[in-house]
């Protein structure tokens, strides 16, 4: 199994972090590079998608980690912080996918008005910290608290700019998983997919990532992934899924 710890995380001391195929910079963003956005970009099924939207993008890290999984959408990158859209408009204008891909602050609720039924396919590792201490700096208090967007609006604008077929993907700490459920009910959305994260076998879990869908459907997928064996001995299937952004995986 890989012994790598260095091609996972990211460390704060970090200005950038290298992919395979892009080079993300974090240093003007209040949220860095870290596990969930890659998990959400390498899972998300995007293969059928032609228009993309990241919801709450950040460093640009998940919309262009789609871009480089389906070279024939289009993906609009959205946040509702200058400092991290600035960030993103860079790492996106020095990537390979520059040309079919647009980044603006924006509120969600507002840019969805604007676009009803548009999008194929909508991604985001929203703020979840909703009942935590406020962190002080407020770039991070907006990127990691549900004080700007809650879940419930989440599901609920996502809702009025998806296509009649089309999925909403997420991932979120795992214990907020029966609330996701119930949301999910009153907003219209139907589970087509779930993954269990956990951090090693004997842990509890600490993420789930989940696609949804406005109609209704049988039998959803469920699975399970362990992030690692042991410590910075990761698993093959985690291996499996991030090989093509990892340098050394």
């Amino acid at each position: 199994m890989p012994n790598r710890p260095e091609f996972f995380l990211a460390t704060m001391s970090n200005s950038f972090f290298r992919f395979k195929q892009f080079t993300i910079h974090h240093d003007r963003c209040a949220m860095k590079v870290g596990t969930d956005g890659v998990l959400l970009g390498a899972w998300t099924d995007v293969g059928h998608s032609k228009d993309i939207l990241d919801v709450g993008t950040g460093t640009g890290l998940i919309a262009l980690m789609v871009a480089q999984r389906n070279p024939a959408a289009a993906i609009w990158a959205i946040d509702i912080d200058p400092g991290a859209v600035a960030q993103a408009k860079g790492n996106v204008a020095n990537s390979s996918f520059a040309d079919r891909m647009t980044v603006e602050q924006c509120d969600f609720r507002h840019c969805a008005s604007q676009r009803p039924n548009r999008f194929d396919l909508i991604v985001s590792n929203p703020p979840w910290f909703e009942n935590s201490l406020l962190p002080p700096d407020a770039g991070r208090t907006r990127a990691r608290h549900s004080v700007s967007l809650t879940l419930e609006e989440l599901l609920h604008t996502a809702a009025t700019c998806l296509k009649q077929h089309g999925t909403l993907a997420l991932i979120l700490p795992f214990d907020k998983r029966e609330e996701l459920k119930v949301l999910s009910a009153k907003h219209g959305f139907f589970l087509k997919r779930e993954t269990i994260v956990y951090p090693l076998p004997d842990s509890i879990p600490k993420r789930l990532l989940t696609e949804w869908i406005r109609l209704p459907l049988d039998n959803p997928l469920r699975s399970r992934l362990i992030i690692e064996h042991s410590r910075h001995h990761y698993s093959e299937a985690f291996v499996d899924l991030v090989r093509e952004f990892y340098l050394y995986m």
